[in-house]
């Protein structure tokens, strides 16, 4: 069983900065892709960014610029660093680790980010 454990969230200015954190726990091997999403009210879910073991990034283009995510695998744990948020960055936030081995998914709880104006 693999557990993910989200934090970070909470509410900021226009302008500020948060730094999400999911740890992930258990019966891990190795964790290949890990990422975060977020979905906003009557909104689909969507990728906000992706990383792989070997560092290769993508992005959704609103967050590009501002957004930084990164991971220590010695923790099986990601991270979402968020500057410059802006209002339509107020959603509930997601992380998503992919196992190796296994090629199971898992999710984290979400946690709230909100932005005001």
């Amino acid at each position: 069983q693999v557990q993910l454990v989200v934090s970070g969230g909470g509410l900021v200015q226009a302008g500020g900065s948060l730094r999400l954190s999911c740890a992930a726990s258990g019966n891990i091997f190795r964790t290949n892709k890990m990422g975060w999403y977020r979905q906003a009210p009557g909104q689909q879910r969507e990728l906000v960014a992706r990383l792989t073991r070997g560092g290769m990034a993508n992005y959704a283009d609103s967050v590009k610029g501002r957004f930084t995510i990164s991971r220590d695998d010695a923790k099986n744990t990601v991270y979402l660093q968020m500057n410059s948020l802006k209002p339509e960055d107020t959603a509930v936030y997601y992380c998503n680790i992919d196992l190796a081995i296994t090629a199971k998914s898992y999710w984290g709880q979400g946690t709230q980010v909100t932005v005001s104006s």
